[in-house]
């Protein structure tokens, strides 16, 4: 099957949705199906090592995200060339930005499906940069009009298609979940990790993502103040408001027990920094999966999450990971009593590890058949 996945993020730049079509491109071309990924212009380093081809188009970093770029791909005429003489079975966008409108345009362009995946609030993103909430509910309704045009609309979890559902869209809603790339991990990576960050036997509470407000991250600093254990908080990420976090953990007398990784593009590494944290933190209401909760999940190291959010599909307080309700002095609470009791803690490690993640390659097998569901159906 010849697929064309577009996105507006992809490597170097791997946050959430530019590692999963990163994991949809990789396992697709491994079982032998000819894969594209249709993305903005940017230096991936040699590429002959990847099981897909990049069919990239001039960008420009965006003002307050350097780190992303952004871009038309129908305006580039080597892009376009290129596309032109793909001839795809099906079309696969991750965003409802730039990669959404050129990929249904070029869908009706080759006349073939397309598929819409929705992958986070934008309705939060919106608000976050307008600041107005009419705007933001404006926004919101345009994303859902574009995912009315699509041939078939996924979410990644139940909670997302509720989401989509509140901003207006009335079609049906698939939901295929994320997996999780598991990677084995020796102890010698995590000694080598402990002394690269120079992290002892003291308790590790690690989040991994956008340092982004978003993300609730207020709620994981102020938590860890309130913390009478030792600990030591690891951030691993890049976003806009790092100097803000790190000015927070200093006002909350935490600052010397912070940790800013930054990006880490490693998979061996941020494994290893993963099964080297005794807790996962990660609170975000913001986020329409939990696939940082798989990653840690496959290391064997349990999350701690607000209970009813996305990342809380599948996990029992207690049996797999732990559930605190959105506010910092409950978030402490469910930590002080996870590292209370660490064989306890273990046990729902392991039980995290053979519950949660799932491998891409069985992901990509259900993406595989209702892609060729699709195609069928459409008679391309």
């Amino acid at each position: 099957m010849r697929v064309i996945q577009f996105s507006d993020s992809f490597l170097p730049v791997m946050d959430g949705v530019g590692n999963v079509v990163y994991q949809y491109a990789t396992n697709m071309g491994r079982k032998g199906q000819e894969v594209y990924v249709v993305c903005p212009q940017t230096d991936t380093g040699y590429r002959g090592n990847y099981p897909f081809e990049i069919v990239d188009y001039l960008g420009v970093p965006l003002l307050k995200l350097k780190s992303y770029k952004v871009g038309t791909p129908l305006l580039d005429v080597h892009c376009l060339n290129r596309l032109n003489h793909i001839h795809p079975d099906i079309i696969h966008v991750h965003s409802p930005f730039i990669a959404g409108h050129a990929g249904l345009s070029y869908a009706h362009r080759a006349g073939c499906p397309i598929v819409g995946t929705f992958h986070s609030k934008y309705y939060d993103d919106f608000l976050q940069v307008t600041g107005n909430r009419l705007m933001a509910g404006w926004g919101a309704k345009l994303v859902a009009n574009l995912y009315e045009k699509f041939t078939e609309v996924w979410t990644v979890s139940a909670s997302s298609a509720d989401t989509l559902r509140d901003y207006g869209y009335k079609g049906d809603i698939r939901v295929i979940s994320n997996g999780t790339d598991i990677r084995p991990v020796t102890d010698a990576d995590v000694d080598a990790v402990r002394a690269r960050f120079g992290l002892d036997d003291t308790p590790l509470l690690l989040y991994v993502g956008q340092i982004n407000w978003k993300k609730n991250l207020r709620c994981v600093l102020e938590g860890c103040a309130l913390l009478k254990r030792p600990f030591r908080l690891a951030l691993a990420g890049q976003g806009p408001h790092e100097r803000e976090v790190a000015r927070l953990a200093e006002a909350l007398g935490i600052g010397d027990k912070v940790l800013f990784t930054g990006h880490i593009g490693d998979g061996v590494t941020l494994n290893a920094l993963y099964r080297a944290a005794s807790l996962f933190l990660f609170p975000s209401l913001y986020d329409t999966s939990g696939l940082v909760v798989r990653e840690a999940a496959a290391m064997g190291t349990p999350s701690v999450v607000v209970a009813g959010s996305s990342a809380s599909e599948g996990m029992r307080d207690g049996f797999n990971g732990y559930l605190c309700q959105d506010d910092p002095a409950d978030l402490a609470r469910v930590v002080e009593r996870a590292l209370g009791d660490p064989v306890r803690l273990s046990r729902i490690g392991d039980t995290a590890r053979d519950t949660i993640p799932i491998p891409w390659a069985t992901l990509v097998d259900e993406v595989m058949r209702n892609y060729e569901r699709i195609v069928e159906k459409q008679g391309v």
